[in-house]
């Protein structure tokens, strides 16, 4: 589905509410020459509204946030009452007062000016009469205009989200959409602050996660400079947060934004879009592949890694990829035997698992064990965990994850016919892993090809399958002929029908051997 937004570009987002500085630089009240005669330090506080009134007590008919015009009619002569009058302002947490001298107060009050001070409010006088009616047409119209204009892009953004959430678009589909209304990153985590999933400019995101441990920390405190939250969670449970960071816009609008997408995301999770566990699995599928990839230097994966909770700093990496293992299973043995690390399947039947270990860990150690409690855990006692050497530089991650697959592919299709430790390294793969490495190679492909063109052809399947075992059971005719339920005449009546096809002599090593690379070459390929 396409939304409006692709057609038309990147949204910009709402302009922070007006300012008690901003409405002092309109055109009409410039008129008026204003004078900021206390609490300019103030000048920034947003103007929710404007009223005219000159009561003593005015603040009991306010609610927070306006712009309050008076002429002090009512407040001349009696300095109590100014006094009283500044402190009610303060009291009701009114942006500002603006006072237009006149008969009641031809100069600045003092008694007024120093209250206004003493409690930080911005007390403004207008030296020229000014219609106050003009001031407050001019910007109530304009706070008309953007609580409105907030009301559309909220609604555009919920009509967006939910369009792809109907059309079975992915958590990051979700969330990119949201970056392009908020124009800034946007980070979901769960409650342990951990992240699970981001979008919005690349570099701003980097920079967000590379000082995530700090916001982290902070994310408990109140929101500001555009730090924005929203709760992830439904029926009386709480699961995760949404974060706008850095919204340059009205933090009103930035927190409306935020609830519609934080909306969307708990819809898109109960519609079927996943649990809050799977996006864990996700981000840390999405972090690993990168790895392995090599698109993404690993320099910059170093953020993203630290932000999803995984320990960089002075460790030791171990890649490790398990075969046929359920994602879910490892991570909570990992859990389970308070090893940190990121887990994440990177092919089908291939699961990387990371771990991060304090350098005083022995690491060959405790991928033994983590192996042999998987055995146990598991009941199956062929289960095979491919291993690289641990890395001490974040650097040589991806190598040795690509070591490790490796190693992991060249098993896939032997475990049951090699005697292999729980833990399988480079060292243990020999030829096998050799021939996997190279299985790309056009003359090593055409090498495969040539050795056994009899047999590649509709009807060579089943004698392929005899060899195959043959030469895995290091040339066994007994092993062999048991294995393919067959008699010994039946066997020797097949290979030597193999012989014949491929012009070999088996019970030649040289011959044989050649023979044997080139199945594993041509099996390599397959996979």
């Amino acid at each position: 589905m396409t939304t409006t937004s692709e057609y038309w570009g990147p949204v910009e987002p709402l302009e922070p509410a007006l300012s008690v500085r901003q409405v002092l630089s309109l055109e009409r009240v410039l008129a008026g020459e204003p004078e900021v005669v206390a609490g300019a330090a103030q000048l920034d506080r947003p103007v929710r509204w404007v009223h005219v009134a000159e009561a003593a007590d005015v603040g009991v008919m306010l609610s927070g946030g306006e712009m309050v015009l008076t002429t002090g009619v009512l407040l001349a002569g009696d300095e109590g009452k100014q006094a009283e009058y500044i402190q009610s302002l303060h009291r009701a947490e009114a942006a500002a007062v603006v006072l237009g001298l006149g008969r009641a107060f031809p100069a600045p009050p003092d008694v007024m000016r120093r209250a206004a001070e003493r409690c930080g409010l911005p007390m403004v006088v207008l030296h020229r009469p000014f219609p106050f009616a003009e001031l407050t047409e001019e910007v109530q119209s304009r706070l008309v205009r953007r609580k409105f204009a907030a009301v559309s892009l909220s609604e555009a953004v919920r009509t967006a989200l939910t369009g792809l959430i109907t059309a079975g678009a992915p958590l990051q589909r979700l969330l990119d959409e949201v970056a392009h209304h908020t124009g800034c990153p946007v980070v979901v985590t769960n409650l342990a602050h951990r992240v699970l999933a981001t979008a919005g400019e690349r570099s701003a995101v980097d920079d967000v996660l590379r000082d995530w441990e700090r916001i982290a920390r902070q994310a408990g405190g109140s929101e500001g400079d555009g730090w924005i939250r929203a709760e992830l969670g439904g029926r009386g449970e709480r699961w995760g947060q949404i974060m706008l960071c850095g919204y340059r816009g009205d933090t009103a609008g930035g927190r409306l934004l935020a609830d519609r997408a934080a909306e969307a995301l708990v819809l898109h999770r109960m519609l079927g879009g996943g649990s809050a566990h799977s996006w864990e699995e996700q981000s840390a599928q999405g972090l690993l592949t990168d790895l392995v990839s090599g698109v993404v230097p690993a320099r910059q994966l170093l953020p993203r890694a630290r932000a999803a909770g995984l320990p960089v700093n002075r460790r030791t990496f171990v890649p490790l990829v398990v075969r046929d293992a359920d994602p879910a299973g490892l991570d909570r043995m990992l859990r389970l035997l308070g090893l940190p690390g990121l887990v994440a399947e990177l092919a089908e039947g291939a699961t990387a698992v990371l771990l991060s270990l304090a350098r005083d860990q022995d690491a060959e150690a405790l991928a033994a064990h983590f192996a042999a409690r998987l055995r146990t855990e598991s009941g199956e006692t062929r289960t095979v965990v491919a291993a690289a050497g641990p890395r001490i530089a974040w650097d040589d991650v991806p190598a040795g994850l690509r070591e490790a697959q490796h190693v992991a592919d060249a098993v896939a299709d032997s475990s049951a016919a090699l005697d292999l430790p729980a833990v399988v390294r480079l060292k243990d793969v020999h030829l096998r892993g050799l021939v996997r490495l190279l299985r790309d190679d056009p003359h090593v492909q055409s090498f495969a090809e040539r050795e056994l063109d009899g047999l590649l052809c509709a009807d060579g399947d089943d004698l392929l399958a005899v060899l195959r075992t043959y030469l895995a059971t290091g040339r066994n005719k007994s092993r062999t002929a048991q294995l393919h339920h067959v008699s010994r005449p039946a066997l020797y009546r097949r290979l030597a029908a193999i012989e014949a096809r491929l012009g070999v002599d088996l019970d030649d090593f040289e011959q044989a051997a050649s023979v044997h690379i080139a199945l594993l070459a041509h099996d390599a390929q397959q996979t």
